[in-house]
């Protein structure tokens, strides 16, 4: 079964024929289209049975081909779109972690700017950023602001700021953390549930 490989790693032919839930509702039912002195003939169901589940898993090998061509739903169709960025293939890392890898190569194509900057940075984050600027010390700072805490896969935009940045210049992130007046609010058998992580991000009800 699909399970049984990574999206990107199989060539055609490897993967075994989806079946069940993967193409029930892409598998037609014949049977209505024939007379009704076919209705009661095992053979004949027997046969547009076999006929119907060709249909469904074509049906789904297409549909399966029209995702790769969007981002959002590629799957083992990502590893073209890394190809020709001159992406690396990181099987180790999540589809949607791959996604924001190419959404940031595609965003960080040109020349580097402040608003290149801040795009990638939001490809990866998710939520709104700021990108404040020193000229004069050749050094810049990506704020974080539309989501509180570490970003996840940072290291994935590190990566790729380091790609697109000038190399002269150098950086620092700011996070944005919970208020001591939003946990105000908490009880204190609200808060002892809670882990420090979550009290960090914490934004309120």
């Amino acid at each position: 079964m699909y399970g049984q490989y990574k999206y990107g790693e199989y060539r055609y032919g490897e993967e075994d024929t989806p079946t069940g839930p993967e193409i029930d509702d892409l598998t037609p039912d014949l049977m209505k289209y024939l007379p009704w002195y076919y209705q009661e003939s095992n053979i004949m169901k027997s046969i547009q049975n076999s006929i119907e589940k060709e249909f469904g898993v074509s049906a789904y090998y297409i549909e399966d081909v029209y995702k790769q061509f969007f981002i959002d739903t590629a799957t083992w169709g990502l590893s073209v779109y890394e190809k020709e960025l001159g992406l690396k293939t990181n099987m180790s890392l999540s589809l949607e972690e791959r996604r924001e890898i190419i959404k940031a190569k595609l965003r960080g194509t040109g020349t580097t700017t402040k608003e290149m900057i801040k795009n990638t940075a939001e490809a990866f984050s998710g939520g709104e950023v700021d990108v404040i600027e020193f000229p004069e010390e050749e050094y810049f700072i990506v704020k974080f602001i539309g989501v509180k805490g570490i970003p996840r896969n940072m290291q994935g935009f590190i990566d790729m700021l380091e790609m697109i940045k000038p190399a002269h210049l150098y950086y620092e992130f700011k996070y944005t953390y919970t208020v001591w007046n939003y946990l105000k609010e908490l009880t204190w058998k609200q808060t002892n549930v809670m882990t420090w992580d979550e009290l960090r991000v914490y934004e309120g009800e």
